[in-house]
């Protein structure tokens, strides 16, 4: 080690011990009761803005005219607070006229074991209302809901069997969203069979669900909803091929681009987009003649999928 450095490590060392003695650094200066943690984030509030979690009694108040709002506040902040005689109050909520009151207290119920899960408890209860023809369809399809908010996979078999058999298309849509919530085509595909649906808002929720779920195996079937009576449900369609990166469905995606084959502005723009996802080259000319279509998103989804082309 050379001299000059040997000699400045020393002259630090020294310096360094003679602050310390002098009281110059000192390893924690900080006071014993200094805030930390969750109180010195909110130690700038006032005590009494600040939400508790719920109660059992106030859980036990919800309903009636309350707010969903308040609904939801309350069964959220009662995610812990265990309450089984808060269970019958909470299960007539997954009836509620406000969707998202629904979808709360769902999410409260599958969270507890003991009186929701077992013969003749909640769950039980809703499968079987779902099953039940003599409910009106707009119990049934709640029921639905509620069996996908419950996430218990052997749900699945009835929410496909109502998904393809159910009389009402209220209840077949809302089948087809609790596929999607429980991320399933059905046992044996049956969100396929529901694309092709006589109802459109059946058909549309379908779509929806299989280019959102992990696993989905009738692309045939969205493939064939590209040339649908409805401008809505072909624009989905060719979202969702889009979604897959279907390159088998380029051929049948290309007539959409252009307006002499396709009168829907917003289908148009959903082929073009679709086409650039699945970016292949042989609908590099369809995706280069929509950068002069008359409408100018089908030109703005042109010029971005050019660039993927």
């Amino acid at each position: 080690m050379k001299r000059t450095t040997r000699n400045s490590i020393l002259g630090a060392l020294v310096m360094g011990a003679t602050l310390f003695t002098s009281g110059a650094v000192i390893a924690d200066s900080s006071p014993k009761n200094v805030l930390t943690g969750r109180a010195k984030v909110y130690e700038n509030l006032d005590p009494n803005s600040l939400e508790d979690p719920s109660t059992a009694a106030a859980i036990k108040a919800v309903g009636g005219n309350m707010a969903p709002t308040d609904i939801w506040r309350r069964l959220e902040h009662g995610e812990k607070t265990e309450c089984l005689s808060c269970i019958p109050v909470v299960s007539k909520l997954l009836y509620h006229s406000d969707n998202r009151a629904r979808e709360i207290s769902a999410w409260w119920l599958r969270r507890r074991i003991f009186g929701v899960f077992g013969k003749g408890q909640v769950y039980e209860q809703t499968l079987n209302t779902l099953k039940d023809q003599s409910q009106t369809e707009e119990h049934r399809a709640y029921a639905a809901e509620a069996i996908g908010e419950f996430l218990v996979k052997a749900g699945a078999q009835p929410l496909a069997t109502a998904v393809t058999t159910d009389p009402s298309p209220k209840v077949r849509k809302s089948a087809a969203h609790a596929l999607w919530r429980m991320n399933t085509q059905g046992p044996n595909g049956e969100l396929a069979i529901a694309i092709a649906d006589k109802d459109e808002s059946v058909r549309l929720e379908a779509l929806y669900a299989a280019s959102r779920i992990n696993v989905f195996t009738g692309v045939d079937a969205v493939v064939a909803r590209i040339s649908d009576e409805s401008p809505k449900v072909r624009k989905r369609a060719a979202e969702a091929l889009g979604a897959f990166r279907a390159k088998d469905a380029v051929v049948s995606l290309i007539p959409l681009t252009s307006p002499t084959t396709e009168s829907d502005p917003m289908v148009r723009s959903a082929a073009v987009a679709a086409l650039g996802s699945i970016a292949d080259p042989q609908a590099k000319d369809a995706v280069k003649a929509a950068e002069s279509d008359p409408n100018g998103f089908v030109r703005d989804a042109a010029r971005i999928a050019g660039r993927r082309l």
